[in-house]
């Protein structure tokens, strides 16, 4: 009886303890989100999951990870019961208060504009390289070339700086065209001919439409040019095919202010179709963006104006959740000995969150 009595207390304490080590391990899902859910060198890491790791060795827990492919699949697993704790760039908002809880904030956020990078103001010299500019001052030298020879038919024969072969007159006669049109007139050789007189009095009218042109076509150019690349803000996306990704909360934003736009549904192929130049701008996470542009969009992406709609990022629990508390407790805890500090300075530098 005594090593059956035994055996029963072993097995009772094993059943005990694997049921014990069975409530350590907590659920973590997650989904990528650079700079605050990622995998590097098959590694889980990012701030969040840092943070993460943290707040569980506070709390004297294990937990393991699951990575999913979209934001809406890591909500829901959390709200389903599937998963204990959402980690990555969560917003909290009322609509997913409504299904889920939240710890106290772990950052500061809010959304920025991205545009491609090179977006920036308008030279002279850029409007001069144009192609349209350039088709305009070919066709303009045809028209004096055409007119100076025309002169030359005409006044070959009356004066001598017109006598002489074509092609040996060629400059001669565009350069006294040229003249007649920018000064106005061409005293010293004043056409002798009927014919030459009226040509010629035809171009000094011409002239003043021929200068015109020129100057319209810089000024419509710089004018597109800058109009095009006058994205600021929010404002100025109107017009513009903008990207974010479903279910976000800058999709909400814009869906709001009645602001058309493509969704995607990962941040991977938000950014593949705007690195191909699919769209021309894209609003999302600012934090996120800021990390693109300084890393893989580096010369690809460039942000423009402030972050605006601010928001903070939380952990997401299952409503109602015993994990709420101590999570909040170890934040805290974590905030005071410096951990959280400097876990913001290792992924963003001197930017402040939370």
């Amino acid at each position: 009886m005594n090593g059956i009595g035994r055996a029963m207390a072993l097995c009772v304490w094993l059943v005990i303890g694997a049921t014990s080590g069975f409530a350590q391990d907590l659920r973590v899902v997650t989904v990528t989100r650079t700079p605050f859910s990622q995998v590097d060198n098959g590694v889980e890491t990012g701030f969040s999951l840092e943070l993460w790791a943290a707040i569980a060795e506070s709390l004297g827990r294990g937990y393991s990870i699951e990575r999913v492919a979209e934001f809406s699949e890591m909500l829901d697993a959390v709200a389903e019961g599937r998963a204990d704790v959402a980690a990555a760039n969560i917003s909290i908002t009322a609509e997913r208060e409504e299904r889920l809880d939240f710890s106290q904030p772990i950052f500061s956020s809010g959304l920025r504009v991205m545009v491609p990078a090179g977006q920036g103001p308008v030279s002279v010299f850029t409007v001069l390289w144009s192609t349209e500019l350039a088709l305009a001052a070919l066709v303009a030298f045809g028209l004096l070339l055409g007119g100076g020879m025309l002169m030359w038919v005409f006044e070959r024969n009356a004066q001598e700086y017109f006598r002489g072969e074509a092609r040996e007159k060629l400059f001669p006669s565009f350069w006294w065209a040229l003249n007649l049109v920018v000064n106005g007139g061409f005293e010293e050789r004043v056409p002798r001919t009927p014919m030459g007189r009226i040509f010629a009095t035809i171009l000094v009218i011409s002239s003043l439409f021929v200068v015109s042109i020129f100057v319209a076509q810089i000024t419509a150019a710089m004018t597109v040019n800058a109009i095009q690349a006058s994205v600021h803000s929010v404002n100025d996306l109107y017009d513009k095919k903008v990207g974010t990704t479903i279910g976000s909360t800058a999709s909400a934003y814009m869906s709001q202010r009645e602001l058309a736009h493509v969704t995607y549904d990962d941040l991977d192929s938000l950014l593949t179709s705007f690195e191909a130049g699919e769209l021309d701008a894209v609003i999302f996470d600012a934090p996120i963006l800021a990390y693109y542009v300084a890393t893989t969009g580096a010369g690809k992406g460039m942000l423009v104006g402030s972050v605006f709609m601010r928001e903070n990022y939380g952990l997401a629990l299952q409503t109602g959740s015993d994990l709420r508390e101590d999570i909040n407790r170890a934040l805290l805890r974590l905030n005071e000995d410096g951990t959280y500090r400097a876990l913001m300075q290792r992924w963003f530098g001197a930017q402040e969150g939370g």
